[in-house]
């Protein structure tokens, strides 16, 4: 007869297995050792349930259940947690919840509690967890630091917020919040809950800052779009001596695609390279749509040519590129390529093939891939590429397929498509339909304001003024203002910002002094009239000076003769801005790039890259 000590060497073994994440040679030793008579005891079980959690292998799990019960290991606290966790981690809570409320012990046990809590967070049954906390207090079982860690991170929306600072007031009683590990899971939690201000103030006031806390600052500012915040708190992490990991730059490459901090990216790339990231695929497909998006796509391709192994991502890095440069062509071309590599589109790489096609008037080739969707990938079409067909059709003039595009769409249109469809009528100057598609457009989007500017400027082009008051009347009814302007230029290693209408910057005057000039400049014949109705639409609008013109003209007064001048804007660039930068750019003899919400323009010598096709 086989004995409990012939069976500790066995139990040995299959703990370093499981130490070591060997999961699958744990259970093949398990086997082994019912195969050669040596019985499972408590000691035994743990191990082989968490092999079996970290396989997510429901039905081994069962069967190690039905081995506990007959070797009567049930009443083990170590085996009951072990039970509820794998049960959790194989996505059968109810299952886990039965082994709990069959056992009187495990309701007594805080280890229990936290497994149970902690799986029903994490396969977001968030009500049941917080159910089970309360019964944990009521029944006064003592609740510790891993409770909170395993109850805080199901706090992951606005509506989590008011219970996630209750969660905090009591780790903060009960003397938790000593803990880093409760520490970062509560700012993990005001990140999430898009309370950004109490994160920094919890940030602020931690004494300990692991690598894990930077992280989850720089993550937030990053999910919240506010990348100016990661560059300056990236600066700060670099003074208190705290080492980046492959997460932490890859916030930072974010950020610096965001403002087109093509100088700090640049910076963050040879830190990649000294701190032997070089290889992390993560890094290099950010590295490839920072510069992409940047405006250097030599560079772009130049690091997707060396990698290794290209993934579908870093396809869709890319293509995406050269397709907001307005290069269509070589969009398709890469995509042909990466489909001859054996690598099958998906939806998201549909959207960005489509988007070039329409950014390069391929009007005909865009048609072809949206059909091969379909026919050839299986793939249904989403709204958002309805929205890129609309948009395809519609600057080519052809309206009228575009909106029977639209009602013959399979899905219901969204605001995109009828924006799309808005923005074509704006080019084309089609006021009937434009009324149609904004009606459509502000009863699903009632609170967009773009949408409700576009068609102001569509009746002040067609010289509809009534049309313009009505607009104007709408929008003050709903208390809605005009997304402001915003532009980055980056000079020195420092992105400025500009607002329109900007008057904050130390050199206002001399920006101002230097635009009023280039604006006289501008004025050649047949420009001016146009200019003129364009600025009329802002004084509509109530908008002062546009950012991107603020921002050439700092970038004119702070760089040398003949430098690239690169400026990101978070809007479309209006008709006004386009004309003048393309007059300034032949007559100062400089090259302007501006990146706006939907491409990039490369101007030069009186030229802008997209051909007035944008």
């Amino acid at each position: 007869m086989t004995t409990t000590t012939s069976t500790s060497p066995w139990n040995s073994r299959l703990r370093e297995l499981a130490k070591q994440c060997l999961f699958s040679e744990a259970l093949t030793l398990y086997r082994q050792m019912l195969r050669f008579g040596h019985p499972p005891n408590a000691f035994t079980f743990p191990f082989a349930l968490k092999s079996c959690a970290a396989l997510s292998l429901p039905l081994t799990g069962s069967l190690l259940h039905s081995h506990v019960v007959k070797t009567g290991c049930e009443p083990d606290p170590f085996v009951q947690t072990s039970l509820v966790s794998m049960y959790c981690k194989c996505r059968s809570t109810d299952d886990a919840r039965k082994v709990f409320d069959e056992n009187p012990h495990s309701r007594k046990l805080t280890v229990c509690y936290n497994a149970l809590i902690s799986g029903h967070a994490s396969n977001s049954k968030f009500r049941d967890a917080v159910s089970l906390f309360r019964r944990m207090r009521e029944e006064g079982v003592e609740v510790n630091s891993v409770t909170m860690l395993g109850l805080i991170p199901g706090c992951v929306a606005p509506v989590h917020l008011s219970l996630g600072m209750c969660l905090h007031g009591s780790s903060v009683k009960c003397g938790f919040d000593v803990d880093l590990s409760v520490r970062n899971c509560l700012l993990t939690m005001y990140v999430k809950c898009g309370s950004i201000d109490n994160a920094r103030k919890m940030f602020n006031a931690m004494p300990e800052k692991g690598l894990i806390t930077w992280n989850a600052m720089i993550s937030g500012y990053a999910q919240n779009g506010l990348a100016t915040h990661v560059l300056n708190l990236y600066r700060e992490m670099e003074y208190c001596g705290v080492c980046p990991d492959p997460v932490t730059l890859v916030g930072v490459l974010s950020s610096c695609t965001h403002l087109g901090a093509h100088g700090v990216g640049r910076e963050v790339e040879r830190r990649i390279e000294s701190s032997g990231f070089g290889s992390n695929p993560y890094l290099k497909n950010a590295l490839i749509n920072m510069y992409a998006r940047c405006g250097n796509l030599v560079k772009a391709h130049a690091i997707f040519d060396v990698m290794p192994e290209k993934s579908l991502v870093s396809w869709t890095a890319i293509i995406g590129g050269y397709g907001m440069h307005g290069h269509g062509e070589i969009a398709l071309e890469l995509f042909e390529e990466m489909i001859a590599t054996g690598i099958r589109p998906d939806k998201a790489m549909f959207v960005t093939v489509l988007s070039a096609c329409s950014h390069a008037g391929l009007t005909d080739e865009g048609l072809e891939c949206f059909a091969a969707m379909e026919k050839n990938y299986r793939l249904q079409p989403g709204p958002e590429h309805y929205s890129c067909m609309v948009d395809l059709l519609g600057r080519a003039g052809r309206l009228k397929e575009a909106k029977e595009l639209i009602d013959s769409m399979q899905v219901k249109p969204d605001g995109g498509v009828w924006g799309a469809l808005l923005g074509a009528c704006k080019i084309h100057k089609n006021v009937e339909l434009a009324e149609i598609a904004f009606e459509h457009v502000i009863e699903l989007e009632p609170t967009n304001s773009g949408y409700y500017v576009l068609m102001s400027n569509i009746y002040s082009d067609a010289n509809n003024l009534e049309g313009v008051l009505k607009v104007r009347v709408m929008m003050k009814e709903r208390q809605l203002k005009k997304e402001p302007g915003c532009s980055y230029v980056e000079c020195k290693g420092r992105v400025h910002v500009f607002l329109a209408g900007d008057r904050s910057h130390c050199q206002t005057e001399d920006i101002y002094s230097i635009l009023e000039e280039l604006e006289n400049l501008a004025r050649e014949p047949g420009a001016s009239n146009e200019n003129e109705g364009e600025r009329n639409k802002e004084q509509v609008i109530g908008v002062g000076v546009h950012s991107e013109k603020l921002a050439i003209a700092f970038g004119l007064l702070n760089t040398e003769p003949g430098t690239e001048i690169v400026v990101i804007k978070n809007l479309r660039v209006c008709g006004d801005c386009h004309l003048f930068i393309k007059s300034i750019s032949k007559i100062v003899d400089r090259q302007f790039v501006v990146r706006d919400a939907t491409r990039f323009h490369h101007f030069r010598n009186g030229i802008c890259s997209c051909k007035d096709y944008w």
